[in-house]
């Protein structure tokens, strides 16, 4: 009632409108200058010294569904857009890559231990001879888990689990991935029967990739993978550049690559690779294939989960290690805090920094990485977005701005009506949606 009142709150109604209903906005307090170059003629002047309480709020930007609903659908939509634009072509990308070898691969991590499986009608992992582990357990399971079973991605015995290979897999699997990327163009080079130093005088690979946290707390990774000319997307891929060609050196690839944790007395050595479960599927609109549209969307949904979205960990870092008790998760993701804890203790793992990514089990990865030549980038992105709705300056201009942090978040009431705001947004992207694929499907 306090802010229906205020004579201000048409305009901060207009601000938190503006954010999309964020749930978390940043306030902003300070002024922007815009003046012509030649002249020095101000052109445009703001001040937060009238609006509602003299700040501008603005949105969070945080891409996690779970802290900012209305903040991750538009990192969602940027994130489709930029996908696409290196499928499909757009945003300074040519049309001309959909006709280049593209595909669609799913990297997975090795086996750290038998844990149960969600099978809906099938027995989770049946045995003729049950047997027990050397603690005791049963090495088999005849129940049928369904996907929201709390036991499916559980250790069968935590005891005979790796945990230490499963949290040094995570550490190492930026590592891992660069040694892919470099072995796919090393094995392409070899099938072409050029110089592997001069790869990139024939082709180009280009990429963007997303990890994601299965239900046992390992994280698997999505890539696109596109070969283009020494050019990049401008340029057309070597006659030699065949679609089963790059399938085959990703395979491979897939199959060698590898890396080597740093030896401790504690842990002893491990020698990490890429799971057995390996998935390439050719993007194309063809039958048979998957779909430019279907492999956006799907990199799109995923980059807005994080590792508590899975049940996997906390979108916050771990201060202590008493909070790790506090977390609400399964016992085999605290067993892996716990674990990236204790590693992190030792000065041979000090490098992997595990006790500050402990919350996302030592996985220290971006959620999305693209090479520089995939598409666009995510500012190019948001400079268009101002652009359009008329926030970008003239290029002949100098603007000065002077901005300070005042703080974050709503207050219990305000936030009632940011939700009810940000709902109606939402309502209203489906609305258009469903409006735009009914014309379509009428023409």
């Amino acid at each position: 009632m306090r802010l229906v009142r205020d004579p201000k709150f048409s305009r901060w109604l207009e601000q938190v409108t503006a954010t999309g209903g964020c749930s978390h906005p940043i306030h902003l307090g300070g002024t922007t200058i815009t003046r012509n170059a030649a002249t020095g003629e101000i052109l445009h002047h703001y001040s937060t010294r009238d609006e509602p309480g003299e700040r501008l709020l603005v949105r969070c930007g945080n891409r996690r569904a779970t802290v900012c609903a209305p903040c991750s659908g538009l990192h969602a939509g940027d994130t489709y857009h930029l996908v696409r634009a290196g499928l499909t072509g757009g945003k300074t990308v040519p049309a001309s890559v959909r006709h280049r070898p593209r595909l669609f691969v799913t990297l997975t991590a090795t086996s750290f231990g038998r844990v149960h499986r969600a099978t809906d009608s099938a027995p989770c992992r049946p045995r003729r001879d049950p047997g027990t582990c050397e603690h005791g357990r049963p090495l088999g399971c005849a129940a049928r888990h369904t996907r929201t079973d709390p036991r499916a991605g559980q250790p069968l015995c935590a005891d005979c689990y790796d945990y230490p290979a499963h949290v040094l897999w995570h550490a190492h699997a930026g590592q891992l991935w660069d040694r892919f990327t470099r072995g796919v163009r090393r094995h392409l080079a070899a099938s072409a029967g050029i110089p592997r130093a001069r790869f990139h005088d024939h082709a180009r690979l280009s990429f963007a990739k997303i990890a994601e946290y299965q239900r046992r707390a390992a994280v698997h990774v999505h890539a696109v993978v596109r070969l283009d000319g020494p050019g990049g997307p401008h340029d057309h891929p070597p006659a030699w550049g065949t679609a089963d060609t790059l399938t085959e050196a990703v395979r491979t690839a897939a199959r060698l690559v590898s890396v080597r944790a740093p030896y401790s007395l504690a842990v002893g050595e491990r020698t990490l690779r890429w799971g057995s479960q390996l998935d390439v599927r050719t993007v194309t609109n063809a039958d048979g294939g998957t779909s430019d549209d279907a492999v956006a969307a799907y990199i799109a949904k995923y980059v807005t989960k994080g590792a508590q979205d899975a049940g996997s960990g906390v979108d916050h870092p771990i201060r202590h290690r008493a909070d790790i008790d506090a977390v609400t998760s399964t016992d085999h993701a605290r067993t892996l805090m716990y674990t990236c804890w204790r590693l992190g203790a030792l000065p041979e793992y000090a490098p992997l920094r595990l006790r500050a990514w402990t919350h996302t089990l030592g996985y220290r990865g971006h959620i999305l990485t693209k090479s520089r030549a995939y598409s666009t980038t995510y500012a190019a992105l948001r400079a268009g977005r101002a652009d359009h709705l008329g926030h970008s300056a003239p290029i002949d201009a100098l603007t000065e701005r002077h901005w300070r942090y005042l703080g974050s978040g709503h207050t219990p009431g305000a936030a009632l009506i940011a939700a009810g705001i940000a709902d109606d947004v939402a309502a209203n992207r489906r609305a258009l949606t469903d409006g735009i694929g009914y014309a379509l499907g009428s023409r």
